[in-house]
């Protein structure tokens, strides 16, 4: 979008920040290629409480599961 605007600027055009990388379709899906989604944090705050002892390693995989999260991928800033 913001080369689209350039076009209808009479002066200079500079896009500065971001776009999320051309993932940007919507916020919801920037958040979740992210990691920084509403199931991503709860997953990570299962974790957290597991390494505490608080809840059981399988309550975060089932966690993993229910949310469709593989943790076994590299992080997004490494895709």
């Amino acid at each position: 979008m913001p080369t689209v605007s350039a076009r209808t600027s009479l002066n200079d055009y500079h896009v500065l920040g971001t776009d999320g990388f051309g993932r940007s379709d919507s916020r919801a899906n920037l958040r979740r290629f992210f990691e920084v989604d509403r199931y991503n944090v709860a997953v990570a705050a299962l974790s957290a409480l597991a390494e505490q002892g608080k809840v059981s390693k399988e309550t975060v995989q089932q966690s993993h599961r229910k949310y469709g999260i593989n943790a076994d991928v590299a992080p997004s800033w490494k895709r």
